[in-house]
């Protein structure tokens, strides 16, 4: 079976998220959303809000992997550098898109509000730059290459998403088993490693867990392949066995 490989990464923007401030509410709904759709979240990177951290990030991400999602830095404030940084990545010039324009003009309008300079700031973007439409609050996002660029307030980043996803490719699905294990990490650790080994076609992860009293782990197996998942599984289950069996010789019980 041939699979179908979609990967991407996430670069949430702000100098309000490393402070603290602001709790990061995007990235978990983002990578649901990519979940879904079979794309595989590769990596999380939060930049200040400095354009130089923000160009490194960029270009690093947006040659890795299929999609680069971003949030934050494209609202009226002096500090929303992101439409400049996504440019000088790209060696584009910023500046303001007519169509933009047009839709944030005719906004305010209808508000009786005052297009301000420092609103006509939300309408820059790299030159070239396709929209992603925002139902909430008319400012667009934009699209370079694979670099989708997104606000930062969940409720229009979360309307942005919904727009692009139609668009996206999609990726072949993440099979899932999750097999309860009462051995904590250190019984299994050497063990399971040689069956995360034995089967590189699968992804094991190891959670632990702790009642109060004893150690246990939940180990959950994922694949693309129906069949190596069960192979990986069926070897985790024979592990555990084994440590069973193990423990039961080593206590033989109360002499006759």
């Amino acid at each position: 079976m041939t699979s179908t490989i979609v990967t991407a990464a996430i670069l949430a923007i702000g100098d309000e998220l490393l402070s603290g401030r602001t709790k990061d509410k995007n990235i978990g709904h983002l990578a649901d959303v990519l979940l879904l759709s079979g794309i595989d979240l590769k990596e999380v990177r939060i930049v200040a809000d400095e354009q130089d951290a923000i160009v490194e990030a960029l270009n690093a991400l947006r040659k890795r992997y299929t999609y680069v999602f971003t949030s934050g830095g494209i609202g009226p404030t002096h500090d929303d550098i992101t439409a400049d940084a996504v440019s000088a990545a790209f060696g584009l010039t910023c500046e303001h898109d007519a169509e933009a324009m047009r839709l944030l003009a005719e906004m305010y309008k209808r508000r009786e509000m005052e297009f301000t300079e420092a609103r006509q700031r939300m309408a820059r973007m790299p030159k070239g730059a396709r929209h992603i439409a925002n139902p909430v609050s008319t400012a667009p996002g934009f699209i370079v290459d694979n670099v989708y660029v997104m606000a930062g307030v969940p409720q229009v980043f979360q309307a942005m998403v919904d727009n692009i996803l139609p668009e996206l490719q999609k990726g072949s699905h993440l099979l899932t088993r999750s097999l309860p294990c009462p051995y904590g990490e250190g019984d299994i650790g050497t063990l399971l490693g040689a069956i995360q080994k034995a089967h590189p076609e699968t992804s094991i992860g190891s959670y632990p867990k702790y009642d109060g009293q004893r150690f246990s782990t939940e180990l959950v197996v994922r694949a693309r392949d129906e069949a190596k998942l069960d192979a990986a599984a069926n070897a985790i289950s024979d592990m555990i066995r084994g440590l069973d069996a193990a423990r039961a010789g080593s206590n033989p019980g109360p002499e006759a």
